[in-house]
């Protein structure tokens, strides 16, 4: 093994492979190769076969003696190609890691980009380009990536429901957007991207207990093991299962370099299939997205633009296409795609990436497609002399030709229904089942012998087991590339995308604090308690209501900080059912209603409580009278003990973990373990909050300090 070869180069004009390579090169590393023979701009790469994958699992996740060495070689060639050298402070290269197995597996390995982003590169970026906010959008997007795929999954951490790494930051960067008023993610400034990625490293190393790696190399090699270590990731175990995949196939990785579509309004990325891989119709079809990256597309988490006229849908037709805004790129790209057909004499499924109006080819491989679209295909593609009568016949599976026969909705039912909500048509046939919210709930259903409807606000590689229990899979968002409709396409199912006046309701959880709470408990102590209890990520997902005496008895004031700081759980809304209380204190403020009104408006307000008998996903029971007041001691809210307990100690944790990301918050704080909160000495005291301040509180610090002096 360590005589033969392990790396294959392409770029610039050449390769050493080419496409029917797929079983050492897998088929993205295999077609990037072809791709480059043929003359097709590719941005330079080389691959790692997929015999040093099976290498590494037979040796203990260790890799070939010579396999460091060719990947340096490697190295050489992609930065004599692209002009610049990786991990220079000057002009750095920076490169993804992406994975390639033989048969296509859309989203269920790992990938990093970014690579090579780091302190001692970043001022040369930004000097080079000349565009600060494109450059600490790339470095957000290597911390939230590589802290997901590399430091957490492949590291083996499995981290409670909602409180994965990953998670933690898209709500850190759903706070920045809300705080500034941005719509999305393009509209953040370089300066709050610049406070957000050293935002990001600080909730790294307190989640995970170690800093975010700042050497290009360390980097480069932590996304390679990732990619290796995915092959037996969950996901991957389970579509290869679905699939009838060999375990011991094993994936390469490719190593190219990078090229933006978030470099500004000339830069974008997208996706594209030679022809409809829904309808079989040969025409150009595909999606893009301005100033955005690759994952912005097949996520599904921003619509996006049409490729074309042709892709133009009721969701997207208000969305200016490739062939209008940029006319010199898209006939390009209409080239690559007549080339690409030509040569391979199949649908292909491309992504392509344009950045400072240059266009780059990242992939091709042949399109998964509905049995309709299969046998529209073949039809068409024989007439036009592509193949022949035998090809013909092969490209249909049989499993295709019973998708013909999917049940449909009754057209005279569907002519008189009422519409809920309009999507675009991802996969065959129609469905009716019960409606499920998550994929553990399908499969469990399902198993129960239930027929499931998977409704999801988006679908991502993790629910792919869900996606393959469910009869059908429904979507508020994404497009025709997104997650949900390849794999659903590609499994002949079932699948309605981008249904956007869809609103799917979040799951309830209940926090009931029952009893009378002592004296000097405050609303903060209570929501401080059951973070401490459930987590800073506990509330995911959920509305919380809190119910129970003690919170009846709060004031309103108190009751909004409650709710407000509900946020800190990570919950989506956080609320308290209507009461006399709420009422008085709504009375004849300013825009209340008067009169009438006001009866008509206090008659349905004592109707918004929970209704008897609710069912809730999870309920929190907590004692009030068992309250003190509450000492967050480190970095998390979540690190919060009462005011007569001690600083914890890390060694009496058992998760390393956790354990690490509690020396780095004391360290931080300057305490000692297991010091009593009593004996911490204070020597000036902030009163407020920046989201939960309240008029109350200083009323209540006024009548502490009442007749006292400063001290001396």
């Amino acid at each position: 093994m360590n005589d033969a070869k392990h790396v294959y180069s392409f770029g610039g004009g050449s390769a050493d492979g080419k496409s029917d390579m797929k079983n050492l090169l897998g088929g993205k590393g295999a077609n990037l190769a072809e791709m480059a023979s043929m003359g097709i701009p590719v941005p330079a790469g080389y691959t790692l076969t997929t015999d040093v994958c099976t290498y590494y699992y037979d040796h203990d996740l260790t890799y070939p003696a010579t396999l460091e060495a060719e990947a340096d070689a490697a190295m050489a060639k992609v930065e004599e190609i692209m002009g610049t050298k990786f991990g220079d402070p000057t002009d750095p290269l920076l490169v993804s890691v992406r994975s390639g197995a033989r048969s296509s597996m859309p989203g269920m390995m790992e990938t990093v980009l970014n690579c090579g982003l780091c302190s001692s590169t970043i001022p040369g970026l930004i000097a080079k380009t000349g565009n600060p906010r494109f450059v600490y959008d790339a470095y957000r997007r290597l911390i939230m990536m590589y802290s997901d795929v590399v430091m957490e999954k492949a590291a083996g951490i499995e981290p409670e429901e909602g409180q994965g790494i990953r998670q933690q930051l898209d709500r850190m960067l759903d706070e920045v957007k809300e705080a500034g008023g941005y719509a999305s993610d393009a509209d953040i400034s370089a300066e709050d991207l610049e406070k957000l990625a050293e935002g990001f490293k600080a909730k790294v190393k307190e989640v995970l207990g170690k800093d975010f790696p700042d050497d290009p190399h360390e980097q480069l090699w932590g996304g390679i093991g990732a990619v290796f270590s995915s092959w037996n990731g969950k996901r991957a175990i389970s579509y290869r299962r679905i699939e009838g995949i060999p375990d011991d196939w094993g994936t390469a990785v490719n190593v190219q370099a990078m090229v933006f579509g978030n470099m500004g309004d000339d830069s974008a990325t997208g996706v594209a299939f030679t022809r409809n891989p829904a309808t079989g119709e040969n025409k150009f079809y595909g999606e893009w997205l301005a100033n955005a990256q690759g994952e912005d597309v097949v996520a599904g988490i921003r619509t996006p633009n049409p490729l074309n006229e042709d892709t133009k849908n009721e969701q997207n037709e208000h969305l200016p296409s490739l062939q209008v805004a940029m006319p010199e790129i898209y006939e390009q790209l209409f080239a690559i795609r007549n080339q690409l057909e030509d040569h391979y004499t199949d649908m292909q499924d491309i992504e392509f990436t344009i950045q400072g109006g240059r266009l780059w080819m990242l992939q091709t491989r042949v399109g998964k497609r509905t049995g309709t679209a299969a046998l529209n295909m073949a039809m068409d593609m024989l007439s036009e002399g592509l193949i022949d009568k035998q090809t013909a016949v092969v490209r249909v599976k049989p499993e295709q030709l019973d998708e013909l026969l999917h049940p449909i909705v009754d057209p005279a039912a569907e002519a008189s229904a009422d519409l809920i909500a309009k999507g675009l048509p991802a996969g065959p046939g129609g469905a009716v089942g019960q409606i499920v919210f998550s994929a553990d709930d399908a499969v469990k259903w399902a198993k129960e012998g239930k027929t499931v409807l998977l409704v999801r606000e988006e679908t991502n590689p993790e629910d792919v087991e869900g996606m393959r229990a469910a009869i059908g899979i429904l979507t508020g968002r994404g497009g025709m590339t997104s997650h949900a409709a390849l794999v659903a396409r590609g499994w002949g199912k079932c699948c309605i995308v981008g249904a956007g006046a869809l609103e799917i309701d979040v799951v309830g959880k209940k926090i009931e604090v029952d009893g009378k709470a002592a004296a000097g408990v405050t609303a903060k102590d209570i929501i401080l308690d059951v973070i401490g209890e459930i987590g800073t990520a506990g509330g995911t997902g959920y509305a919380i209501e809190f119910a129970g005496r003690a919170i009846r008895d709060l004031s309103i004031e108190g009751r909004m900080t409650l709710c407000n700081m509900a946020i800190e759980a990570g919950a989506r809304a956080g609320f308290v059912a209507v009461d006399d209380k709420t009422i008085d204190y709504v009375k004849g403020r300013p825009f209340a209603p008067d009169g009438e009104q006001w009866q008509q408006a206090v008659a349905y307000w004592k109707t918004l409580h929970s209704d008897e008998g609710a069912v809730f996903d999870k309920v929190v029971k907590i004692e009030a009278a068992a309250l003190v007041p509450q000492v967050t001691w480190g970095t998390s809210p979540e690190m919060v003990v009462g005011v007569d307990a001690r600083v914890p100690d890390p060694e009496n944790i058992d998760d390393a973990v956790k354990a690490d990301g509690m020396r780095s918050a004391l360290d931080y704080m300057g305490l000692e373990a297991n010091t009593p909160i009593t004996d911490i000495a204070l020597d000036k005291v902030f009163i407020g909050s920046c989201t939960n301040s309240r008029i109350e509180d200083l009323r209540a610090a006024a009548a502490v300090v009442n007749g006292h002096s400063v001290a001396d």
